[in-house]
């Protein structure tokens, strides 16, 4: 089971890859970066992916039908499996990561628009996120 460093290594193998952090949503700390910073700055990035994903993370009404309530009780996991935001040159993937204890973080994928493929991408940051090991 691949810690941190590995998954986010193992995202920026993938095509059109930029760059990859996994971002504490509550705090908007980067755990993590590897590769090119959007803004060239981890941090602010962190900061303002935390922004939106907690914002999507707890918004009840982006949740499917019966889920959010019990999601937000039990405080696994976010009712929202990942946030994608397209750029004239980029998608950034925001994939949360269920875990054992709060599951306040997401892997954040940076891909080039013209060489990234967002579909092979959602599912191998899935995988990744599923294998994860925090701690």
């Amino acid at each position: 089971m691949p810690g941190i460093d590995e998954s986010l290594l193992e995202a920026m193998r993938l095509p059109g890859a930029r760059g990859a952090s996994l971002v504490d949503w509550i705090s908007g700390l980067a755990l993590g970066a590897v590769g090119e910073a959007p803004g060239g700055d981890w941090e602010a990035t962190a900061a303002e992916t935390a922004e939106l994903g907690r914002h999507v993370a707890e918004s009840g009404s982006l949740a499917a039908a019966g889920t959010a309530g019990a999601a937000a009780e039990s405080g696994k996991e976010p009712p929202v499996e990942d946030l994608i935001a397209t750029t004239g040159d980029a998608y950034h993937l925001l994939r949360f990561v269920s875990t054992p204890f709060d599951s306040t973080v997401f892997l954040h994928l940076w891909l080039d628009r013209n060489d990234g493929n967002l579909a092979l991408a959602r599912i191998r940051l899935a995988e990744m996120a599923d294998r994860l090991v925090l701690g």
